[in-house]
């Protein structure tokens, strides 16, 4: 596995600098969180006899579940990619793995690709969305340029990455944030195209209203740039339980300590996304602690909904019942 080089990722308005591949990005961002985590973590693994805390809302590839829904997902941003589709859209509710998935990718690609990552766009100014697009492929820009000399500047970069065989690929994540104005100056940008000649690639990662967004009649030109396009649903009861499974396993466990039971209201309650999953679960797991456990019943998951210890989408309504 070679990493993806010069990958940043770039919330709107911040500029991250001095990491210049994915794998390493990720593994400082996830190490911070463990360091601040360290004197609690000590003990929760070692009684459950685990090496790391297995239901961390922090996105990693590692601990990625290859369920039937986010297999068709990668493979649909692979196809984008090889393809070279001009734009690739995946979409799905808050939390189902999108950013995980799309962070296992970028470590997989060579450095034949140049990646610039960018997070909770909002801005509708052209000058300021060029700008922010040159940061993040770590290209320095003038601050009184003109729009037509940034959009030179990164017309040329484009061409000279070409030559040297190299494409490049912009990521919006948060997609759904777009405006109509931003998407339509996307859609522009692409048609730095021509003919076999594909110099950029565009993919949006975002929550399901953007496909809302982009089948608005007045994007009919921006939809038909989209040759690749999945929406990740929530996991059914069963997904859920060996989802559970699997990260227990690459946290180290021997054994499924998760009552069957308890897995199906785990279900319930959070609908099956993925972060709503592992948040119910991390609670599960520092209940079963102080009450000695494993296993993790049943009765423990209805403890954390009697406790209202969890405000997760089906929880208020469960609690209600059981109490």
């Amino acid at each position: 596995m070679v990493p993806a080089k010069h990958v940043m990722r770039m919330p709107w308005g911040e500029v991250r600098t001095g990491v210049s591949n994915a794998g390493e990005y990720l593994c400082k961002a996830t190490a911070l969180f463990k360091m601040s985590m360290i004197s609690s973590l000590d003990i929760y693994s070692e009684h459950f006899g685990l090496t790391e805390r297995p239901f961390s809302l922090v996105p990693d590839p590692s601990f990625l579940y290859w369920s039937k829904q986010h297999r068709s997902a990668y493979t649909m941003l692979e196809y984008g990619l090889m393809t070279r589709a001009p734009i690739t859209m995946i979409t799905g509710e808050v939390g189902a793995g999108k950013t995980t998935l799309l962070l296992h990718l970028l470590q997989m690609l060579d450095d034949q690709v140049q990646v610039g990552m960018i997070s909770n766009a909002h801005s509708s100014d052209r000058s300021e969305l060029i700008r922010w697009i040159m940061q993040s492929l770590s290209q320095e820009m003038s601050r009184d340029a003109s729009f037509v000399e940034m959009f030179k500047q990164f017309q040329d970069y484009l061409v000279d990455e070409y030559a040297k065989g190299r494409r490049v690929i912009l990521v919006f994540d948060e997609a759904q944030n777009l405006n109509r104005e931003t998407l339509e100056e996307l859609r522009m940008l692409t048609n730095i195209n021509s003919n076999k000649d594909v110099l950029l690639q565009l993919v949006l990662v975002g929550q399901p209203e953007l496909r809302d967004i982009v089948r608005n009649p007045d994007l009919v030109q921006f939809s038909q740039r989209i040759a690749a396009s999945f929406h990740i649903p929530a996991m059914d009861g069963d997904t859920v339980r060996s989802y559970i499974e699997h990260r227990l396993r690459v946290a180290g466990a021997k054994t499924m300590f998760f009552e069957d039971d308890a897995c199906q209201l785990i279900y319930e309650v959070t609908g099956g996304v993925p972060r709503l999953v592992n948040q119910l679960c991390d609670l599960a797991m520092v209940y079963g602690f102080s009450e000695g456990g494993p296993p993790i019943t049943l009765s423990v998951v209805r403890q954390i909904l009697s406790d209202g210890a969890f405000f997760g989408v089906g929880a208020l309504v469960l609690r209600n019942k059981i109490n």
